[in-house]
């Protein structure tokens, strides 16, 4: 069974479609099958591995609300052997008033996305920076959550929030939902407020906070503008050891976890 992990935080702005583009192309790279889900109606991460959103027939939209096979919407990336996209598109922002009165409203990616987790090593959800239906059908669906966290104060005012709507869901619609990590994102290393709030997550969090940390680097900024995650833009450039650093950590931390349920189950 593949690993659904979500990519969200209602703050704008923090990194979170960068971090799915990037972090799914780079475990694509290590040869893992993944998928990556853009479920932000701007379409960011679409455009972000080379399609225009404008061409895009069927979507995620269809899938949740139309009840369309996930498998029918799901597009090759063309860049990465192992990448395969579900994309999105502006029509997504309708979605959740037409969902309001369908029956298990908040299940309906979880019903599309499940399904294809025996066919995926990872699935990485981009939210849309918001709380609303679509996040919580994203966190419904997901197995764990990445949080990516700007090295700026207001970042953090936003998190107990986010991690409010995680209790609440992991008690009414998901018990499986983890937190994955807190990724901190476009890190300054000249800036004296960059490392408070590196100290303050990591004081906090402890081992929530991921050791791999996301600088500023012009190249990842550069990359969605011709259509290609970064290690592909630049594969030497520090954005793109970063996220390369960010999967090898994931794929450990969750190979560790699966041996030790693996051990369980045979003491048992």
């Amino acid at each position: 069974m593949g690993k659904i992990i979500a990519v969200a935080n209602q703050k704008g702005g923090v990194g979170k479609t960068t971090t799915s583009i990037n972090l799914a192309a780079s475990l694509a790279a290590l040869d893992y099958r993944t998928l990556l889900v853009d479920a932000d109606p701007q379409a960011n991460a679409t455009s972000g591995v080379g399609y225009d959103p404008k061409d895009i027939q069927n979507s995620i939209y269809e899938c949740m609300v139309d009840g369309i096979n996930a498998r029918d919407i799901i597009v090759p990336t063309n860049i990465l052997p192992h990448l395969d996209l579900m994309p999105s598109h502006i029509d997504l922002v309708g979605a959740e008033v037409e969902m309001i009165n369908l029956p298990n409203r908040e299940e309906k990616m979880k019903e599309a996305l499940r399904p294809l987790a025996a066919e995926y090593d990872f699935i990485i959800i981009d939210c849309s920076p918001s709380l609303g239906l679509i996040t919580v059908n994203a966190l419904t669906a997901a197995h764990s959550v990445i949080i990516p966290v700007q090295c700026e104060y207001f970042a953090l005012e936003g998190l107990g929030k986010l991690l409010n709507t995680i209790k609440i869901i992991q008690s009414r619609l998901n018990t499986e939902l983890e937190i994955e990590g807190i990724l901190l994102t476009m890190y300054d290393v000249r800036l004296r407020l960059s490392n408070q709030v590196v100290e303050e997550v990591r004081m906090h969090f402890q081992q929530l906070a991921f050791d791999t940390i996301i600088p500023r680097n012009v190249k990842l900024s550069e990359s969605p503008s011709f259509g290609i995650p970064v290690i592909l833009h630049d594969a030497e450039s520090k954005g793109s050891i970063s996220y390369l650093n960010l999967a090898r950590e994931i794929v450990e931390k969750n190979s560790v976890e699966a041996t030790e349920e693996t051990a369980e189950d045979e003491r048992i």
